[in-house]
């Protein structure tokens, strides 16, 4: 399994499925970041954490943490 923590910067990736329970699942649903959306991943900060990303026309940063909960194909 892939996982969005798993891509390259300068890569684009087609998000699989949204894995994680409850909240925190919804609180990434609220960002955009759904099934079949694709992701392009900008950068990642020097020590891994935050990574960010161009996804629906706009910059999200994200924790890796929740990019591990993110399934890309």
């Amino acid at each position: 399994m892939k996982t969005l923590k798993d891509v390259k910067v300068g890569e684009t990736c087609t998000v699989a499925k949204l894995h994680g329970e409850g909240p925190v699942k919804r609180r990434i649903m609220d960002m955009g970041i759904t099934k079949g959306t694709e992701i392009y991943v900008r950068k990642v900060a020097p020590l891994g954490d935050p990574m960010e990303l161009n996804i629906r026309g706009y910059e999200l940063s994200v924790r890796k943490a929740d990019a591990e909960m993110i399934e890309v194909g």
